[in-house]
């Protein structure tokens, strides 16, 4: 019944009956009239897997159905499928493909223990067909993630310049593959270790080591300072990897670390307890969301569950998304006493990465609390502006659409970060990192995360360790190895601290918050200028103005909404020239 291949019982001299049908139904006949029906009946509606076809069964395999009256004697067989794997019977086809790609998800086919091999930045690892649908693969793989990866990666090593090694830790190795690259590409600079709770996780890990010559440790590592077993043997691994059967929270409770990164499937808020915990002093930690319908206000109700935001859809969502997580991150830092400097939020199509440094001390966490505010967002005209501190809402938004138009226009959002997204030296050496990895996919966007964070249009990028040495990040100078200091020391100058703060406030202003579409905000029946025209005839505005890689048609300034209409007004062009005017009035005038 379920191959491609039916063989026919002969009932008579030159006749034949179906195989799949009772003699009751279809009698025997000749081959031309039954090779007919088959073709007709039941190979036209067949299910077919893996070079087997199900054809459509009328034999009385199932159990018979009743009667309206209830009688079974009475019913009727059910035409139906039989599944090739544990031979159940269904009756629809759209059941059975289901069915058999259920049996395929739980890799009980053979075409499902068959395994892909995948390179991605000289990494190879092993992936199962089924690594595209996380609800039903523990191993799961988004090959879309890949800027994610890399940006990650980069902020790894700009943080393996200041201290080393570095303990980082990856919490959801799924494949592990994010893992694979930190210790295949910074070897002795980092002492990796891969968690999951799955053990397919952690199989598949162990398996994709070895794939890569890496040496799997599954002992817990010992203290830094102390020295670890080392092979002397020639032809050893290239790197050894730390891999742990263990939920993500418990050994972020158990063990300190300098770099965290977290990426489960959905949101991250259940794990930045946990994560804040242990982290050391001037730490970095990762975080990406990939829960887009809530980030991005199509699920206001598990925004406010999750995040505790109340958020609308707005032209700037995306970077809407970016500092509502930045502000649950900095909530979760200031409950461990611990504040926070946001060196990066990326937010694309697929998911919000945010990554942050960790300052400890509760002075440092009430200047990152400080930093939460209201935002008051205009629903006409779509002006926003950040409540001030003492919650007066007198003359908050620049536009008059509340005066100008009945009822109520403005709605307060948020908590919402209000500091700036962005650190131009962390972002440069992440630059220079991605170059000397040879990461091509990733630059374009830093050098647009560098001009959004001077918030300054096109301008000359330093890669010389001349522009890299130090960096100075919220008061705090962070020198890093190429400095020819003994290394892993970071110092906070007494004496200088203030004067550093000073200059820091002084030179690096920071970026505007939010920006506008030009698209959004055209005017019917003009064309507007070109992007990079409309930039540089704000910048000779006197404004400081760049391109976002929130939108690519997106304007940050530090003009009012009024001011930017007006620029833009002021270059936009009619789309009827004088001629065609002068044309249609006349023709007017004839018509009278």
């Amino acid at each position: 019944i379920i191959t491609s291949v039916i063989f026919l019982s002969p009932v008579k001299s030159g006749r034949k009956s179906c195989p799949l049908c009772p003699e009751e139904k279809f009698k025997a006949c000749y081959s031309h009239k039954l090779r007919r029906h088959l073709q007709n009946l039941h190979w036209k509606v067949y299910a077919e897997f893996e070079g087997y076809r199900m054809c459509i069964c009328h034999l009385p395999c199932r159990n018979v159905k009743p009667s309206l009256s209830g009688d079974h004697a009475s019913g009727r067989h059910v035409a139906h499928y039989h599944c090739i794997v544990c031979s159940v019977t269904i009756a629809r086809k759209t059941d059975m493909i289901s069915h058999l790609k259920r049996h395929v998800n739980k890799g009980e086919t053979e075409a499902s223990q068959a395994y892909e091999i995948m390179k991605e930045l000289g990494t190879n690892v092993q992936l199962l067909p089924n690594h595209t649908t996380p609800q039903k693969s523990d191993t799961y793989f988004n090959r879309k993630m890949k800027p994610n990866r890399q940006l990650v990666f980069c902020s790894l090593a700009v943080l393996a310049e200041e201290r080393n090694p570095v303990e980082c830790l990856d919490a959801f190795g799924a494949t592990g593959i994010m893992g694979l690259q930190w210790a295949k590409h910074l070897l002795n600079a980092v002492r990796v270790t891969i968690t999951d709770i799955s053990e397919t996780c952690v199989k598949m890990i162990k398996e994709n080591c070895k794939l890569n010559n890496i040496r799997v440790d599954g002992g817990m590592r010992v203290p830094r300072g102390s020295d670890g077993p080392s092979d002397e043997v020639e032809g050893v691994p290239i790197a050894t990897v730390e891999v742990v059967k263990m939920d993500a929270n418990v050994i972020m409770h158990l063990r300190p670390f300098d770099y965290i990164h977290l990426d489960p499937f959905g949101t991250a808020v259940n794990y930045l307890d946990a994560a804040f915990r242990n982290v050391r002093n001037l730490g970095i930690i990762s975080v990406t969301s990939t829960d887009t319908s809530s980030l991005y206000a199509k699920s206001p109700n598990v925004t406010l569950r999750h995040y505790g935001c109340h958020i609308v859809r707005t032209e700037y969502y995306k970077e809407l998304a970016a500092r509502m997580v930045v502000a649950t991150v900095a909530r979760a830092a200031a409950r461990c006493n611990k504040g926070i400097e946001v060196l990066l939020a990326v937010a694309l199509e697929h998911f919000v990465l945010v990554v942050v440094r960790v300052l400890r001390g509760p002075v440092q966490a009430d200047e990152s609390a400080k930093k939460l505010r209201k935002l008051m967002h205009c629903q006409w005209c779509e002006e926003r502006v950040f409540l001030k501190q003492g919650n007066m809402v007198d003359d908050t938004l620049p536009c008059n659409c509340h005066g100008s138009l009945p009822g109520k226009t403005a709605v307060q959002l948020g908590p919402l970060w209000s500091g700036p997204l962005f650190n131009t030296g962390f972002l440069r050496r992440m630059l220079s990192a991605a170059v000397k990895h040879s990461m091509d996919d990733i630059q374009p966007l830093v050098k647009t995360l560098i001009y959004e964070s001077e918030c300054n249009t096109l301008k000359s990028l330093v890669h010389g360790p001349s522009a890299l040495t130090n960096q100075v990040e919220c008061g705090v100078v962070i020198k890093t190895l190429n400095t020819g200091e003994e290394s892993g020391k970071r110092k906070i100058a007494d004496e200088s601290g203030n004067f550093v703060k000073k200059l820091k406030s002084d030179a690096a202003l920071d970026h505007p918050p939010f920006y506008y579409s030009i698209h959004r905000h055209s005017i019917r029946g003009m064309n507007m200028p070109k992007l990079n025209k409309f930039l540089q005839y704000l910048t000779e505005a006197g404004f400081r103005v760049s391109r976002t890689h929130f939108d690519p048609t997106g304007v940050r300034t530090d003009a009012t909404l009024l001011q930017f209409k007006s620029v833009l007004a002021k270059y936009s062009v009619p789309t009827c020239t004088n001629a065609s005017a002068t044309q249609t009035s006349v023709s007017m005038e004839k018509t009278v």
